[in-house]
C-alpha cells in the first residue's frame, strides 16, 4: 500500500450536533415544498377554501413545532463557545 490515509473521526457529540444544523437548515426548504404541494398537485380541481387555510395553519404549526423542538435539542447541547475547532476563537488554530 502506498500511502495511507488517517481516517478522520468526530466526536459523536460533534457529529450529532452537526447533524442537527443539517436538520435546521432544511425546515424552511421542506416547508416550502409543503406550502407548494397543494399548488402543484392540484390537477385543475376547486377545493373549498376552507380545507386549504385548516391545511396552511397546520403546516405552519408542524414547522414551528418541529424548529421548536430542533432548538431545543441544539441548546441542550452547547458547550459554550469555542467548542468546535471550526469555530472562531475556538479550539487549536488550524
Amino acid at each position: 500500500m502506498a500511502g495511507r490515509r488517517d481516517r478522520v473521526f468526530l466526536a459523536q457529540s460533534t457529529y450529532r450536533r452537526r447533524r442537527l444544523i443539517d436538520a435546521v437548515r432544511m425546515v424552511p426548504v421542506i416547508g416550502l415544498l409543503f406550502f407548494l404541494l397543494p399548488i402543484l398537485g392540484s390537477g385543475g380541481e376547486t377545493r373549498a377554501t376552507s380545507s386549504g387555510g385548516i391545511y396552511l395553519f397546520s403546516v405552519w404549526l408542524v414547522l414551528i413545532v418541529v424548529s421548536a423542538v430542533l432548538t431545543r435539542l441544539l441548546s441542550r447541547g452547547t458547550q459554550g463557545v469555542g467548542s468546535d475547532p471550526r469555530e472562531p476563537g475556538g479550539g487549536e488554530p488550524l
